[in-house]
């Protein structure tokens, strides 16, 4: 596969952000109450990704060690900052649905995971589709976890009335432990299917006892004793 390809099948599929990684739990939970302010936080974290990536791929080795982390925190912020800004002029409406939690982009585990264990290390061009797998990934997880609590919750989608009449809606899908219920169902989904991590097919290959919060050796390392 090509890599910048892998880079968006990764990001989308095998380490999805939301679904594999169940990173970025505080705006799945609280905005996807509709499937539009899914994809509207789904794009907003995307650019903020993609441009963040991009920086600190640039100026990778630029920035010492001992300041690196305030230094993401710092591009990562100015990112925010002006894709905030530009909700706000073109988006009100967005705006306004999304509320407090564009600015806490800026502390997506997200974004802060993807400038040390991606950006940091690779060229320019590969961390801004890494940025993007991770985005789009982020941002279908989003959208679709917004329909099913839309559709099930208040009875639409895109705020389309679909259920029919005489049909009422269940409330507790658009409350915090709606999210948890939907996307239950979509991990069970993505199990179902057997979709895999990297980090979890080499402990399944290597045979161990999948103790890893135990083992304080990488699953390269046990592979690498295994076959020696």
């Amino acid at each position: 596969m090509n890599k910048y390809v892998e880079r968006l099948y990764n990001g989308i599929i095998r380490e999805n952000p939301t679904l594999i990684l169940m990173l970025g739990m505080c705006p799945t939970l609280a905005v996807s109450t509709r499937a539009m302010n899914g994809i509207g936080m789904g794009l907003s974290t995307t650019a903020v990704l993609i441009l963040s990536n991009l920086v600190i791929s640039l100026l990778r080795k630029h920035i010492p060690d001992q300041v690196r982390l305030p230094s993401y925190i710092v591009i990562v912020a100015s990112m925010v900052t002006v894709t905030e800004l530009l909700i706000e002029a073109y988006l009100p409406s967005l705006y306004e649905a999304l509320g407090i939690y564009i600015p806490l982009i800026v502390v997506n585990c997200i974004i802060l995971g993807r400038a040390e264990a991606y950006a940091s290390k690779n060229p320019p061009v590969l961390s801004v589709m890494d940025g993007l797998g991770m985005g789009i990934g982020f941002t279908i997880a989003l959208t679709l976890a917004g329909m099913v609590r839309e559709l099930l919750g208040n009875g639409s989608i895109f705020g389309y009335s679909i259920l029919p009449s005489g049909v009422d809606p269940i409330g507790i899908f658009v409350q915090p432990p709606g999210a948890f219920l939907v996307i239950a169902l979509f991990i069970a989904i993505l199990n179902g299917f057997h979709i895999r991590t990297r980090q979890r097919h080499l402990v399944e290959s290597t045979g161990c006892d999948r103790a890893c919060g135990a083992c304080a050796a990488p699953c390269e390392e046990k592979k690498g004793e295994k076959d020696a």
